[in-house]
């Protein structure tokens, strides 16, 4: 017998549930799944990631694109060519995860004008509390 029940691991059945906290911090900011999103047309170059994420530096769209490698989420490859030619493209886990949110992203999208209404009209109450 090998320890497992339905198919999972005694070990992922006896860690805490509270770790989920790491991955969702890890891939549930905003501009990761900006990137997952973008990716999910297909590879990318950097300069193309950087025009399609608004608002993002160069710095920190580095620091998201080697998280998300590192977690697994995205490959990067490099072509020996002058210039080197590096491109991202999402893991089969990393397409999961772009399934699992586009549902958030899309009710992102629909509800920020609502989002924004309920914003202006909560800070021009005279009562609204300021910290």
């Amino acid at each position: 017998m090998n320890g497992a029940a339905g198919g999972t691991s005694r070990a992922a059945r006896t860690r805490n549930p509270c770790q989920a906290r790491e991955v969702l911090g890890i891939v549930g900011d905003k501009w990761s799944l900006l990137v997952v999103r973008d990716l999910s047309q297909g590879p990318r170059r950097f300069t193309e990631l950087k025009r399609a994420v608004d608002g993002i530096s160069q710095r920190m769209l580095t620091v998201t694109l080697r998280g998300l490698e590192r977690d697994g989420i995205l490959t990067r490859t490099v072509r020996n060519v002058m210039p080197p030619h590096v491109s991202y493209e999402l893991t089969p886990m990393g397409r999961t995860l772009r399934e699992a949110t586009m549902p958030l992203l899309e009710w992102s999208i629909t509800h920020l004008p609502h989002i924004d209404a309920a914003r202006a009209a909560y800070d021009a109450r005279p009562d609204t509390p300021t910290a």
